[in-house]
């Protein structure tokens, strides 16, 4: 089946399949080709030019020989994300697109990542982990108590948010099967806000600087 598409975007969950270490990199000026080391079900049925979120960055499948596939990333994506920092050896989360009457276990994602947070504190527990991040200014509008978010493509649920910081609770397989089971401090995560929130922000804001349309629409 082919892969779910909204409008014209290929279509993720935020259910990380595993984590993977990057095999190789090949960097020139901005360019960059990562290869990875898929296994037998990760490679089933994927095709040259396949999406797949790699950190939750969308990248397009370039080429397969055997169980190695690789990815390019050009300037942008390695300046706005956290691939541009990788390193062979570095382990990523990977997802590949989501397909029809696929289950919808997190929530919709682009894979469009909008920016870096720093992770600030990782409080560790038996059965708990709870890891605070950066909320910067630009994004905090969209980092809601309770709201969907994606870092590093992981679909989490907001747990608690104050003025410059917000937590995400992690359950023991989330912790196993992404690389939030080896997070530390300085850590710079890839997040991409809730679609359904920045569309209702923004629209908000446009009425509120707009008070002419607002009466329109109340007529």
């Amino acid at each position: 089946m082919p892969p779910f598409v909204t409008g014209y975007l290929i279509m993720f969950t935020g259910i990380v399949q595993t984590r993977l270490a990057v095999t190789a990199i090949d960097a020139k000026e901005d360019l960059a080709t990562f290869t990875f080391e898929f296994s037998e079900s990760l490679l089933a049925g994927l095709q040259i030019g396949a999406s797949v979120a790699i950190n939750g960055t969308c990248l397009t499948v370039r080429s397969i020989d055997q169980h190695l596939v690789s990815f390019d990333a050009i300037g942008q994506t390695l300046r706005v994300t956290n691939l541009g920092a990788l390193r062979a050896g570095d382990i990523v989360n990977i997802e590949r697109a989501a397909r029809f009457n696929d289950e919808i276990g997190g929530h919709v994602l682009s894979g469009h990542v909008m920016d870096q947070v720093a992770v600030l504190d990782v409080q560790e527990t038996p059965n708990n982990l709870v890891v605070w991040m950066q909320r910067p200014a630009e994004l905090a509008v969209f980092l809601l108590d309770k709201g969907y978010v994606a870092l590093n493509g992981c679909s989490l649920t907001i747990a608690q948010v104050e003025d410059d910081r917000f937590a995400v609770h992690l359950i023991p397989e989330t912790r196993d099967v992404t690389t939030f089971g080896l997070v530390t401090v300085g850590d710079m995560i890839n997040v991409e806000v809730d679609a359904q929130t920045q569309a209702v922000v923004e629209t908000v804001r446009q009425l509120l600087s707009n008070p002419e349309l607002l009466k329109n629409l109340t007529r």
